[in-house]
């Protein structure tokens, strides 16, 4: 799937990454949700073992630009994708960070149960 169908409208404002990154943005990479209830946002879901495993929400007209990854295949076959956006600096985002309720808490990193929770599939 393609990023395109993740970030919705306003699309036309977007540019796909060519060869050099934005001067005036940052790059965040993770797997793309539509935000339950706010077509003019977007969740970047971090991935696990890539040093960021939180949710960032960001609104679709603050990111400039985006890049389709290769996207990882689990050893059941199944794949998710993984996007590259670039988000204008100066812009507000807000970072969830989803856990799972134990003595100690466990975050995305920890809890294989609530990674499948939150990719929706069974990763190794």
């Amino acid at each position: 799937m393609s990023v395109r169908e993740y970030l919705g409208e306003p699309f036309y404002e977007l540019e796909v990454y060519h060869s050099e990154p934005p001067q005036d943005a940052v790059s965040f990479v993770g797997s793309p949700r539509k935000h339950p209830y706010d077509d003019g946002k977007v969740l970047i879901i971090g991935a696990p073992g890539q040093g960021e495993s939180a949710i960032l929400e960001f609104r679709v007209a603050d990111i400039v630009c985006a890049q389709d990854l290769p996207s990882p295949v689990t050893e059941a076959g199944e794949s998710y994708p993984i996007v590259r956006v670039w988000v204008r600096r100066g812009s507000v985002g807000i970072r969830y960070e989803p856990f799972e309720v134990d003595q100690p808490l466990r975050y995305l990193d920890d809890s294989r149960k609530l990674r499948e929770r939150v990719f929706g599939l069974r990763r190794p």
